[in-house]
């Protein structure tokens, strides 16, 4: 046992586990490379005043879920809580907005970081795959993003999710709604930290999980009837893309997530089957977020899928995903000669694209079969003295048992042709 434990609300992927991870990401991106999305990367620690003005001052991230340092310069720096203020500073950064066609479109992947109460499914330091569409403000861009989330959980066999779509309006309307439910929240019986949120941001107060406060909230004025003609419109459209594609979800008024730059289009993937941590991922159009970094004015949307929920939602319906052995080959010697040849083998196999292994170490036949057998090689190569003398390795069948000689030279062909 080490001395050292991984920090609580964290984890370590380890194999076999790590495999099942490693095909989540694989399948949500697959889709985004296929629609014209290009792989950006950002570092693991920012500025804190990008978080601060982009996710929001009032929201528990930037107030109490943030890590942050001072480095030996003074420098204020936060490890990233979120992915979307880091890509978008990003690719200003890079003036990805100047160098041809709006949108821009990206798609990462990476570790992320929040002090809160560890718990199933909620962890301190967590893995996700994340979209952005930057520049453009299009209603068939939004559905686009939907889409892509959709299809990547449904390549992977989930069933049971469903999608929550809500508009949080913009900048003309939704001022007058903050207004009307700032008024219908200051007469209810909040605690004081609740009440400072109404003078800060009120719609966050809506996505308060505590019933005491839902049940209040009953009768609170709802922004689709405050809804501007043209982001009902924008709303409509998007709605009618998605049912047009076939992509079912649900409305959900009270959806307005927990980060502020969010404007109109909003939308959440849930999974019935991970209790009170139910979302799986989630995003929205965010029109204003540019500006509040320092950017010029560039409309966009993209969302943020985690890698670790979506394997507890495929826990959660007994999916196994079908996964590629590691190795295909493995190869034992009988012998220091054998060895010296055999590992001369393994790496042509290697070469040749083939997923091949060594029984290291000097281990006898019967343990090194044993380990031949856990590695889930489709195919053993064993090799002794006579069979040298003979120039020929035994190739064995790990899954019919049947077994035989094979040239040596021309063992890599054999297997490729065996392989396909």
């Amino acid at each position: 046992m080490s001395t050292f434990q991984a920090p609580k609300g964290t984890y370590d992927l380890t194999p076999p586990r790590s495999a099942t991870f490693l095909a989540v990401r694989e399948a949500i991106a697959a889709p985004l490379r296929d629609s014209g999305y290009g792989y950006i990367e950002t570092p693991g620690f920012e500025n804190v005043e990008l978080f601060a003005r982009g996710v929001g001052e009032s929201t528990d991230i930037v107030t109490k879920e943030m890590y942050t340092l001072t480095t030996k310069g003074g420098s204020q720096l936060a490890l990233r809580p979120e992915g979307t203020a880091s890509v978008l500073r990003a690719a200003l950064e890079a003036n990805l907005h100047k160098a041809g066609n709006l949108p821009v479109k990206l798609w990462y992947s990476g570790s992320y970081y929040r002090y809160e109460r560890p718990q199933a499914g909620r962890y301190r330091h967590f893995s996700q795959v994340g979209a952005e569409a930057i520049g453009t403000e299009d209603p068939v861009l939004d559905a686009e993003l939907i889409i892509l989330a959709d299809q990547a959980y449904r390549s992977l066999g989930l069933r049971r999710f469903r999608i929550l779509l809500n508009s949080l309006g913009d900048k003309e309307c939704r001022p007058v709604y903050r207004e009307a439910l700032q008024t219908f929240l200051r007469d209810l019986d909040l605690d004081e930290e609740t009440r400072r949120r109404i003078e800060i941001n009120p719609l966050r107060v809506l996505d308060d999980k505590r019933a005491d406060v839902q049940q209040q909230l009953t009768d609170a004025p709802k922004l689709r009837d405050y809804l501007c003609d043209a982001c009902k419109a924008y709303h409509e459209e998007v709605r009618s893309l998605l049912t047009t594609a076939g992509v079912a979800f649900e409305d959900d008024e009270k959806l307005v997530r927990g980060l502020d730059y969010y404007t109109r289009t909003t939308f959440e993937f849930v999974h019935d089957g991970l209790g009170a941590q139910s979302a799986v991922g989630g995003g929205g159009r965010y029109d204003g977020l540019s500006e509040m970094i320092g950017g010029p004015e560039l409309p966009s949307v993209g969302w943020a899928l985690g890698v670790d929920r979506t394997v507890l939602a495929l826990e959660a319906e007994g999916i196994e995903l079908d996964l590629p052995s590691t190795t295909s080959v493995y190869a034992v010697p009988l012998g220091e000669e054998a060895r010296r040849v055999l590992f001369g083998v393994v790496t042509e196999l290697r070469r040749a694209g083939i997923a091949a292994d060594f029984a290291f170490g000097g281990r006898g036949l019967k343990g090194a079969m044993k380990s031949a057998n856990r590695s889930g090689a489709r195919y053993t190569l064993v090799a002794g003295e006579r069979d040298l003398a003979e120039g020929v390795v035994q190739l064995k069948d790990m899954e019919s048992g049947e077994q035989g000689p094979v040239e040596l030279a021309e063992v890599a062909a054999e297997l490729m042709k065996r392989l396909g």
